[in-house]
């Protein structure tokens, strides 16, 4: 609904009607919205304030204000403490991206976004690719942190999209997982999925789409071990499913299993996954371009927690 100042008289056939009514009728909304603009104020008949259930007399002039509804996918520019500019160029927008945001607007999200970051920080994206997502080529979760590329350019865009959908570009990752994976090296080839049960958690599933997780174990402490990561396919909550399905989620990821207690006893509040390294061709150049991101404090909090557990 846009916003809009509307005015009107009241017809004959509406005389003697409850003001949230006659508005319900006029304006084509619900009984339940016109009730909500008398009580926030937003309605009056011949220039004063009114309640609901007020009357409304024939060619009384009646004021409505209706304030929009905000677009649960529109791009609210917002600057967002804790992003980092890694790399700035004419193509493309390298950047660290901290735990509890989001990368662009999705239903039931009203919290900060990386496209609403680079937008309020005067960034040029490429319009490329649909509206609320414009410019972005790959995801990490709200709850994952590190590195990730936004084109600028359409060139850019059409460059990178094509690598990322032909797994060209370099992921890797570091996670702390609970337990020892055994091997201590090893692939999880295991298609993903909607969960049957929860739409908002994913899982291994025989009718998935195919996924390939490549994983090496860089150091096992008496708790936990922590991982590099390698993702060939880049599927939603990939390492997380692929982790949670070897019986070793990432410490801290309560969605997918993991133990509360540990969580709490290192002090974190989202699983141990950060985004470290992040190489693939230049779009503009065609020269391979790596980068980098040190653990965010929370997650070395934890490492060094597990490091001293005996």
């Amino acid at each position: 609904m846009s916003d809009g100042h509307r005015v009107l008289r009241v017809p004959e056939g509406l005389a003697g009607e409850r003001v949230d009514a006659a508005i319900a009728r006029l304006f084509g909304i619900s009984r339940t919205r016109a009730a909500e603009l008398v009580a926030e104020g937003h309605v009056q008949v011949d220039g004063a304030g009114v309640s609901k259930s007020d009357r409304v007399l024939p060619d009384a002039l009646l004021e409505v204000t209706i304030p929009s509804v905000a677009d649960p996918l529109e791009v609210v520019p917002e600057i967002v403490e804790g992003i980092k500019i890694v790399h700035d160029d004419d193509a493309i927008v390298v950047i660290d991206k901290p735990v509890g945001v989001a990368v662009h607007p999705s239903p039931g999200w009203t919290g900060p976004t990386v496209v609403g970051h680079l937008k309020a920080a005067g960034f040029r994206i490429s319009t490329s690719g649909a509206k609320e997502r414009e410019g972005i080529v790959q995801r990490l979760d709200v709850g994952t942190s590190g590195l990730m590329v936004i084109a600028k350019s359409e060139h850019a865009y059409s460059v990178l999209k094509n690598a990322f959908r032909n797994r060209t570009p370099t992921k890797i990752y570091h996670a702390l997982v609970q337990g020892h994976p055994d091997p201590l090296e090893g692939t999880v080839d295991a298609p993903i999925g909607r969960h049957p049960k929860h739409d908002y958690k994913m899982a291994v599933m025989a009718d998935g789409r195919h996924s390939i997780t490549h994983y090496e174990t860089l150091e096992a402490h008496r708790f936990a071990s922590l991982l590099e990561i390698h993702l060939e396919t880049g599927r939603t909550h990939q390492i997380r499913v692929h982790m949670s399905a070897l019986k070793h989620p990432c410490v801290g990821d309560l969605t997918y299993g993991a133990d509360p207690a540990l969580a709490k006893r290192v002090g974190l509040e989202r699983q141990w996954l950060h985004a470290v390294r992040l190489g693939f061709e230049h779009p503009a150049t065609g020269d391979y371009v790596e980068y980098e991101s040190t653990y965010p404090d929370d997650l070395q909090h934890a490492l060094d927690v597990i490091r001293d557990a005996h």
